[in-house]
């Protein structure tokens, strides 16, 4: 297993003990000590969850959820709050900003990692690095890709453009959408860049005959349909 989670705690020696305990359960971890770092992390590829503490220091955990939830790039991003509230009120105005699930400090390790896994499934994150749709086989883990057991070569960009697809199958993207998702907003490319790199994604998939399942939608951008 190798999902990756942003954790956002301020607190130097929680941190260091969350990313200790969840590096020795499998994670790729990612830290940030503030709202404003980890939107900065946000701004190129993303996390396959995060956990945010409500406590940071500016912004706090619960507005930076909800300003999550209002941006389409971070829209579906699972999210667990760590807090040391524990009143109802303060649980539901925690959902309320959008995250997925709670867990009250002091909290269990082991516990934490039940919850995320539980979480990652839901959200459709596979625990085992392995993506399989339309014939295809992704490995997360790896960075490769194979088709009915032999390995097919891509580039890297085509390749973040098709797990990007695989985990999303028959949703249509904008280039807007593909270009913040796969490149990232703090770099700037023009829309055509996405066309010239779907374009290569096809002849990767052709002798294959699978170039077929990315499909344009006309007037809105691309999808993955393996259906």
């Amino acid at each position: 297993m190798n999902n990756s989670v942003l954790v956002i705690e301020d607190e130097q020696e929680v941190r260091e003990m969350l990313s200790f305990n969840l590096r020795r359960n499998g994670f790729d971890v990612w830290e940030a000590a503030s709202a404003e770092e980890a939107l900065q992390r946000l701004d190129g590829r993303l996390p396959d969850l995060l956990i945010i503490d409500w406590m940071l220091p500016g912004m706090s955990g619960v507005d930076l959820a909800r300003r999550l939830r209002q941006d389409e790039h971070t829209v579906q991003l699972p999210m667990i709050m760590l807090t040391a509230r524990g009143e109802q009120a303060d649980k539901l105005k925690s959902f309320d900003s959008g995250v997925d699930d709670y867990v009250t400090k002091p909290f269990s390790p082991k516990e934490l990692v039940a919850r995320m896994r539980a979480l990652l499934r839901r959200s459709g994150t596979p625990e085992d690095g392995i993506l399989q749709c339309g014939g295809l086989r992704l490995d997360l883990n790896a960075h490769k890709l194979s088709v009915q057991g032999k390995a097919v070569k891509i580039g890297p960009t085509e390749y973040r453009l098709l797990e990007l697809f695989m985990r999303h199958p028959n949703r249509a993207f904008g280039r807007s959408q593909l270009l913040d998702r796969v490149w990232g907003r703090s770099i700037y490319v023009e829309d055509r860049t996405v066309d010239v790199h779907v374009l290569r994604l096809r002849k990767t998939l052709k002798p294959h005959g699978l170039d077929g399942l990315v499909q344009t939608v006309r007037g809105v951008g691309y999808r993955f349909s393996p259906t």
